[in-house]
């Protein structure tokens, strides 16, 4: 097993009487050279637990593995030095993402300028060499991030996560923000570094039917804690919790004329405040399907097929 995490919680204090519940006990395990697909509505938690699982962010209590070894609870100077050559992020936003002060070859060379393992023209070398890689040319190192597209900037953020040859990746909705034709080849080019390089990789995404292709399994989040997980196909195919099936029903179709035609019920309601979170399932109020002790026992993740997990009262 590469990443693991045991009972993960990553809270944020507002005030003195209120908690933000972020991440909320999340246990989890990712294989060597696996893809995890990580789904959920906008604020369910799921950047906040990508950055929780390599450092980025402090965690308020639980346990995070590499290797079957125990991560700090925050990361020192040092610490980050030691496992950035390990885990690297994609982020979500390819414009703010990228300082608009710095070259490309500053952008993707400065993690090997920080680990201070190669010098000046290696890191040119190497920095011209991942462009060709990811579909730009060598003399774009010359550049600032305001003179490329959307696509191409994303393209430099994978370059910037790989040069450093990392086994773990968290792409946190590395396609959200790019044209459609663009999102298929980044896909394309997230699968040929994994297949390349035999990355593992945390997928983060909204759109099911792109994790249902990239991912080997699936993982649900809702309000900061896991409703199901299971094999991708399986998980999207025959979904167990009521919000894995509303969000697949909410899935457009791919044909105009289906599409149209199509009948299904959409998710009633907002995603409720992460803010003090009362005990119960965080669903209750928007599922079809609720019950009386939805409401007051808060349900835990249980097997319910082979390789299967879901939490939900309809299973217990």
């Amino acid at each position: 097993m590469l990443v693991r995490s045991d009972n993960l919680t990553k809270h944020f204090h507002l005030s003195k009487n209120q908690t933000l519940h972020a991440v909320d006990g999340i246990s989890l395990e990712i294989s060597q050279n696996e893809t995890l697909g990580l789904v959920g509505e906008s604020g369910s938690g799921k950047s906040t637990l990508g950055k929780t699982l390599v450092g980025l962010l402090g965690r308020t209590s639980g346990e995070v593995y590499f290797n079957e070894e125990p991560l700090p609870k925050a990361f020192s100077a040092e610490d980050h030095l030691r496992y950035s050559k390990q885990m690297q992020m994609i982020f979500q936003d390819p414009y703010s993402s990228l300082n608009p002060r710095m070259t490309i070859l500053d952008i993707i060379g400065e993690g090997l300028y920080i680990q201070g393992a190669h010098n000046k023209d290696q890191i040119r070398e190497l920095v011209s060499s991942w462009l060709v890689k990811v579909g730009l040319e060598p003399d774009h190192m010359s550049r600032y991030p305001h003179e490329f597209s959307g696509g191409q900037r994303q393209r430099i953020g994978i370059a910037r996560a790989m040069i450093i040859e990392p086994s773990f990746v968290v792409c946190d909705e590395p396609i959200s923000a790019l044209d459609v034709s663009v999102q298929a080849q980044v896909v394309n080019l997230l699968d040929e570094l994994k297949q390349s390089l035999g990355l593992t990789l945390l997928f983060i995404a909204h759109d099911l039917s792109m994790v249902r292709y990239v991912s080997d399994r699936m993982a649900v989040m809702y309000l900061g804690s896991l409703v199901e997980c299971g094999p991708a196909n399986e998980v999207f195919f025959d979904p167990k919790h009521p919000y894995t099936e509303l969000l697949i029903e909410s899935n457009p179709e791919p044909d105009p004329k289906l599409e149209r035609s199509r009948q299904f019920e959409p998710i009633q309601g907002e995603i409720t405040s992460p803010v003090n979170i009362q005990p119960g399932c965080r669903f209750a109020d928007r599922c079809p399907k609720v019950m009386d002790q939805c409401r007051s026992v808060t349900p835990h993740l249980i097997a319910v097929d082979t390789n299967r997990t879901v939490a939900c009262h309809l299973y217990s």
